[in-house]
């Protein structure tokens, strides 16, 4: 007996198509799966696939508002109080480990920059430990046109180009089937005039540019105080002078390796001449921004960032967002 030729695939942008209308139907008008596969012509396994892969590609957000969970409250409590920011607070158990919180806010995260990334963006990537465990949370889906761009070099005295920060960007850029262009320089020059002899070569040039054009920058906030240490605390880049020399100068956290004050201010830090990262103009400008943070001891640094709007989005834990409001009341901001 003949049988039919099964039907053609149907192509990414058809099947996201038909997957946004059964999920109109489903979440927004109620329907049932068995009543949504009538009205569209669908065998019900069918359905439930578009639905899943609705959720999975980030077509449907769920969010669940519960009137006794503290999640939403700190939202609108840190966007009245810094009403240039669209925050997302990640509830975690009461108890819980901080290597429990930085799993979930890297997870929410992974699943937040799939409705972020755009055919054809450049995206400028820090490096450092909560990078890393969101590149590790994300879910495979292929971007077209797409490039990342990382956003301070990873060289330091002991190892030229660190293989930490070359798997973080390249992991990002495999799991989007994307473009990465690396930024082999000195976390740190030893010499402002080296770092500005550097800056005039075209190859460095060409990856500027590329920052400068980043249409979303993805970053987090260092601390040395952090439970899990910032990698570039932990990881050699900083000797005991420039420590010290940060502590003088009043130094709470760092944006790619680039340092503020309690006010998100840099100016006077001498480190910051020697460094390779984006000056904070470039993160405080930026028409898209995603900062995630996890854990108490970076709460005086995101605190501070916020003080200096270095950031359009936060994904954060609800205990470090409860945290940095703490600090506010206490400073009067």
């Amino acid at each position: 007996m003949a049988h039919d030729p099964a039907p053609p695939e149907r192509p990414p942008e058809s099947r996201n198509v038909q997957a946004v209308q059964v999920a109109r139907l489903y979440y927004v008008q109620g329907l049932t799966t068995d009543a949504i596969a009538t009205e569209l012509g669908l065998s019900r396994p069918k359905v439930s696939r578009l639905l899943s892969h609705a959720r999975r590609s980030g077509l449907v957000e769920i969010r669940i508002h519960d009137p006794e969970g503290q999640a939403q409250s700190l939202e609108t409590r840190l966007h009245a109080r810094y009403p240039f920011l669209h925050a997302q607070v990640v509830s975690v158990p009461q108890g819980s480990p901080e290597t429990l919180w930085l799993e979930r806010t890297a997870a929410a995260a992974a699943a937040a920059l799939t409705g972020l990334l755009r055919p054809g963006m450049t995206v400028g990537l820090a490096w450092g430990t909560t990078l890393n465990a969101v590149g590790h949370a994300l879910t495979p889906r292929p971007v077209p046109g797409l490039t990342f761009v990382q956003l301070n070099g990873s060289a330091n005295a002991a190892d030229f180009m660190s293989g930490f920060v070359t798997e973080t960007i390249l992991r990002f850029a495999r799991n989007f089937s994307a473009g990465a262009q690396l930024f082999p320089v000195p976390t740190f020059f030893d010499d402002p005039a080296t770092k500005r002899a550097m800056w005039r070569e075209r190859s460095v040039r060409h990856v500027l540019d590329l920052q400068q054009k980043a249409g979303l920058l993805i970053y987090s906030v260092g601390s040395v105080d952090a439970s899990t240490p910032s990698h570039v605390y932990s990881a050699g880049y900083l000797d005991a002078g420039d420590l010290a020399a940060l502590n003088a100068g009043g130094a709470v956290g760092d944006i790619a390796t680039v340092f503020y004050r309690a006010d998100g201010n840099d100016a006077g830090l001498s480190l910051n001449a020697r460094a390779s990262g984006p000056p904070l103009s470039l993160i405080r400008d930026a028409s898209q921004s995603l900062c995630v943070v996890s854990g108490l001891g970076k709460a005086a640094a995101l605190h501070a960032a916020l003080a200096g709007k270095l950031m359009r989005r936060l994904i954060v834990d609800e205990v470090t967002a409860r945290a940095v409001l703490e600090l506010g009341d206490r400073a009067g901001a």
